[in-house]
């Protein structure tokens, strides 16, 4: 049974060494130990912080950039919004252009055959009378052939004159 009940002697030795194992530990281990936990906290907290500005700046990076994707696409808009218009613009100017074109070309032309109408009345008018003339210098040739008709045609014309 005297293995089962230590003695006296054992049990102080055992606390002696006990005592400076503890002393040594405390000294030469605890506090580099519990410096390194307290660094490791301190870095660990330090991350934990840097992580948590970081996510805050992505997060003020991610507004700015949804801000500036919207201010593209309003950008972006306007943009071909404005190009419609230029082209709807260019459109109808071509349009009236081309509308006062055709119109300035149908009144040259209009007035061209209207010269030419003019030009061809007065030619036929003129070879109208020409061939007046021509008959009535035939038909005056034939009818006062004779002298008593001459004479007559005077007399009609000398009544005609007293009577006007």
């Amino acid at each position: 049974m005297e293995l089962l009940n230590p003695g006296t002697g054992l049990i102080l030795w055992q606390l002696f060494i006990f005592v400076v194992l503890v002393i040594l530990l405390g000294a030469l281990a605890w506090k580099p130990i519990l410096q390194s936990l307290k660094e490791r906290e301190v870095s660990i907290q330090s991350a934990l912080d840097s992580a948590e500005r970081a996510k805050l700046e992505m997060a003020s990076l991610k507004a700015d950039n949804e801000k500036l994707l919207k201010e593209a696409r309003e950008e972006r808009d306007k943009i071909l919004k404005e190009a419609r218009e230029a082209a709807s613009r260019l459109h109808d100017q071509a349009q009236q252009d081309a509308k006062k074109t055709a119109d300035k070309i149908i009144d040259d032309a209009r007035s061209v055959i209207q010269t030419e109408k003019a030009a061809a009345l007065t030619e036929v008018k003129s070879q109208v009378a020409m061939f007046s003339l021509e008959i009535a210098e035939k038909l005056i040739k034939k009818n006062l052939s004779t002298d008593g008709a001459q004479k007559e045609l005077i007399q009609g014309y000398i009544k005609d004159i007293k009577l006007n």
